[in-house]
């Protein structure tokens, strides 16, 4: 039986988009697959359409939302903070409290760019999971969120040069930034055809997102299908490995 696999991402339609090939691979191999999302809270709608999309991939676990506000959407977590300024200790053991409880092998979640675009909901967490990974192991920090756990490795979501492709075309045309790393920071290029297509069923069952112009969803949904194929094929990963056990 493979090892658990938790994502860590900060919006609905992320673990779709970034890592759903991988997701899916895991969920179809037996494994424990659970998906932490950090904003969006649990009644608006996405996070029903972040429900099917993880049913979609295979994910027999309801997704885990820690309910924090979108950097540019306020009304996603009425009177709650946004992602990006709550306090890290909060943030942090949150995280930390899920990683003990999943027990995972890896984490997955974004790179240090946020990913292609740069979004800074991407980038704090990516920064609030190196954290919490770290601090799972130890086990005088957060001792009330549970036993301490410490993965093997994070892998990180990302985009090399030479990777970028027709991808960092479609999101120039949208206005979006492209950032891409060196391809020798990538470690792992992963085939994810065989899951494709839940991959693709994922990505659709965020509607809201399809049926807008500039968010990626909606760009791919206007693709033809030969190219969007393409697109969701592979999937690269930069990793970063961990001290084994906790102390």
């Amino acid at each position: 039986m493979p090892t658990s696999l938790l994502g860590v991402f900060a919006h609905p339609d992320d673990e779709a988009l970034l890592a759903g090939g991988v997701l899916a691979r895991h969920a179809a191999a037996g494994g424990r697959t659970a998906v932490v999302t950090a904003t969006w809270a649990p009644g608006t709608p996405r996070a029903g359409e972040l429900a099917d999309a993880v049913a979609a991939l295979g994910v027999r676990e309801p997704p885990r939302m820690l309910g924090y506000a979108d950097h540019r959407v306020p009304a996603s977590a009425p009177g709650r903070s946004r992602w990006c300024e709550v306090p890290l200790d909060e943030a942090v053991g949150r995280l930390v409290a899920h990683i003990r409880e999943v027990r995972p092998g890896t984490v997955v979640t974004h790179d240090a760019y946020g990913q292609l675009t740069g979004h800074p909901d991407h980038r704090h967490t990516h920064r609030m999971v190196l954290l919490a990974v770290t601090a799972a192991g130890l086990g005088q920090l957060y001792p009330e969120a549970g036993e301490p756990w410490q993965p093997r490795a994070v892998q990180l979501a990302t985009h090399p040069h030479a990777g970028v492709g027709e991808l960092g075309a479609l999101l120039g045309r949208a206005g979006k930034s492209v950032l891409s790393v060196p391809d020798a920071h990538v470690t792992e290029t992963v085939d994810v055809r065989p899951w494709r297509d839940r991959k693709w069923a994922a990505i659709l069952a965020h509607r809201s997102q399809v049926e807008r112009e500039r968010a990626l969803p909606g760009i791919l949904s206007r693709l033809p299908e030969e190219a969007r194929d393409r697109v969701l094929g592979t999937e690269y990963y930069s990793r970063v490995t961990l001290a084994p056990g906790a102390v």
